[in-house]
């Protein structure tokens, strides 16, 4: 039911391994410290502009672009022709794909991101997939630690299923679309080609092909002090 390949294109990836064997694909995060560890083999073949901060532990592949003000902590490796804009904040543990956007204001920790993927301007991505075209407006947030920090559950129809984990923030499908400041909660799945609202709260399952729509009422009145 919550199988890799049923949120992930494994072909828009340089790190299947990761996903082996795997019955649910938030096992994947439980084996990205280990695999960066035994098969990272740190070097900085891309462009940087000005003086970007690259820690020993960070490859960055070729065409990639680095700017300054990014903070690349690491272990981290990147992949191809990437935009790595300044301000990115990029902590321990994450991998990323080719053609991918890591923008202004946003962190990443303990995440896989694949390929061409968007994450553009003031977003924070903790524990998470974002699969191949994934995107995710302005001001999203992939929350992953739950208030009482405990272990984070996944909420099916039948009954939760525990992760294992206590930081766990969300799956999100191939091509799938979060709109501007949508606060997506721990242990969050969301198949391929779903849209989500801007400003929506979500938390649970959310089927491929998926729309989630947010209604607000509002009135809008005269201003009746105009001119004083």
């Amino acid at each position: 039911m919550f199988a890799p390949a049923q949120f992930l294109n494994l072909e828009h990836t340089a790190h299947p391994k990761l996903f082996e064997d795997q019955s649910y694909v938030w096992n994947a995060l439980k084996q990205i410290a280990s695999y960066l560890q035994f098969r990272l083999k740190p070097a900085v073949l891309g462009e940087l502009v000005g003086r970007p901060f690259i820690s020993s532990n960070v490859f960055v592949g070729r065409g990639t672009i680095v700017e300054q003000g990014a903070v690349l902590k690491g272990p981290a490796w990147i992949g191809e022709n990437c935009q790595i804009r300044s301000g990115c904040y990029v902590r321990e543990n994450v991998v990323v794909g080719n053609g991918v956007v890591m923008g202004n204001s946003c962190e990443f920790k303990n995440s896989i991101i694949f390929d061409e993927a968007q994450v553009p301007h003031f977003n924070y991505v903790g524990d998470s997939i974002l699969g191949f075209k994934a995107h995710l407006g302005a001001g999203v947030i992939l929350s992953n630690v739950k208030l009482d920090h405990g272990e984070i559950s996944v909420a099916t129809d039948e009954s939760p299923i525990a992760t294992g984990l206590t930081k766990f923030g969300a799956i999100v499908g191939d091509r799938t679309e979060i709109g501007c400041n949508a606060v997506i909660n721990p242990g969050s799945v969301l198949g391929r080609d779903c849209l989500v609202y801007p400003n929506v709260n979500f938390r649970g399952v959310l089927p491929e092909g998926s729309v989630v729509k947010l209604r607000q009422e509002f009135q809008i009145l005269e201003r009746r002090d105009r001119g004083k």
